[in-house]
């Protein structure tokens, strides 16, 4: 196939399909993202139709720029495409050409979109196919209802393009299209992945992280930020917002129960996020919480902790069991990250025996002993914020390298 050069990237649709009036901005957010994601080969051009993107390569090589595109929310799949002159012997040939080294059945699906092409889509795809049988016929046949390949004949204007192989994308929506929210972003397996199903819901996402130095290392650190790199694939970069949480702690285990200290720490945290989420005005709160996991994420904990905010705090993984949201960590790539032996918050400060049905009344009791609110506010008055990427990295000082 050394004549044949690959031309474009084909871009379907995934749930945004389904989106009406709204379809041209879902389609635009897209397109913005494919331009970001794919900054770094400036060779590209892009072409928004109703029912695909194409990707113009202009020599940039394919391979390089698939492996990104399997990361991009919004895609259902992709195609790279040869190109061709709008000649039916020429498509033939490119056809053959393509299923040389193919076993097993195929299909040809042709699309005339320049109807002054002298043949028809069905005739495009019984000539197709008679040449591919007469060539190849000891080992591919036709299956039109369930082929191992679809050799896609798409009729344009000035040329003809092929596509015969299909790559599955991440579905869902463009990141950005349902506004941002805040993850609350610990070192465990739960939140990375909750942080990854809302953005595939096209929920742009901003990170929060508690840190309790120096009960907590800096290794402890340096893995949010890690898994804060591995997931900002699916957006482009991340903001982490860094919260010194260690006196906040100190004052809970000071003058609460034990029993009562991780519902407290958790009341804070959420009144920390929502400060937070109206200053970078994100529109919700998310985290990793699924019912029952632990003591603080009972429906009881839930209603006690929840309380204390008024935004929505949504949570994907509320009804995913631990296996199947070990799978998914394994999926996207956060979960040997995510099981490195560094405690977060959380795990340093973890009581014994720690309350499954808390009160509101004995949480607001044992808040009123200190002054909590003034410690809330500095706690986000020294927050450190990082910008993290997909090629950020961290040595053990602590420097973006």
């Amino acid at each position: 196939m050394a004549d044949l050069t690959y031309e474009n990237i084909l871009i379907r649709y995934g749930e945004l399909t389904t989106k009406g009036k709204n379809k041209k901005d879902f389609i635009r957010r897209l397109a913005e993202n494919l331009r970001q994601a794919l900054s770094a080969y400036p060779d590209l051009t892009f072409e928004q139709t109703r029912d695909h993107i194409y990707i113009h390569l202009h020599g940039t090589d394919p391979t390089k720029v698939t492996p990104i595109l399997k990361d991009v929310f919004g895609i259902r799949s992709f195609a790279c495409s040869l190109k061709v002159d709008n000649d039916i012997d020429a498509i033939k040939e490119a056809c053959r050409q393509v299923m040389a080294d193919k076993s097993g059945t195929f299909k040809i699906a042709a699309r005339r979109a320049n109807k002054s092409f002298p043949l028809h889509s069905d005739d495009i795809n019984r000539q197709v196919a008679t040449v591919i049988l007469k060539n190849y016929g000891e080992k591919l046949k036709v299956d039109v209802h369930d082929p191992d390949y679809e050799v896609i004949v798409e009729v344009r204007e000035h040329n003809t393009y092929i596509m015969y192989e299909t790559i599955l994308g991440a579905g869902g929506y463009p990141v950005g299209v349902g506004g941002k929210a805040l993850l609350m972003l610990s070192g465990g397996i739960d939140s990375p992945v909750a942080g990854y199903l809302t953005m595939k819901r096209g929920v742009q996402i901003e990170a929060i992280h508690y840190a309790s130095m120096p009960y907590t290392s800096q290794e402890a650190l340096n893995k949010v930020k890690e898994l804060t790199r591995l997931i900002s694939g699916y957006q482009g970069q991340i903001w982490l917002h860094v919260i010194p949480f260690t006196d906040i702690q100190l004052q809970i285990y000071k003058y609460a129960d034990e029993s009562y200290a991780i519902t407290l720490m958790r009341r804070m945290m959420y009144r920390l996020a929502e400060m937070v989420s109206e200053k970078k005005k994100c529109l919700a709160i998310v985290n990793g919480e699924s019912i029952g996991q632990v003591a603080s994420q009972t429906l009881d904990s839930m209603n006690a902790i929840n309380c204390v905010v008024t935004m929505p705090v949504i949570r994907p993984l509320v009804a995913y069991d631990k296996l199947e949201i070990i799978e998914l960590a394994r999926k996207i790539g956060t979960y040997e990250t995510s099981i490195l032996p560094y405690e977060d918050c959380c795990t340093i400060f973890d009581p014994k025996d720690p309350v499954t049905k808390p009160r509101r009344d004995k949480c607001e009791r044992y808040e009123s002993r200190f002054d909590w609110q003034p410690m809330l506010e500095k706690a986000v008055e020294n927050m450190e914020t990082i910008v993290i990427n997909p090629s950020s990295r961290f040595d053990e000082a602590d420097d973006i390298l």
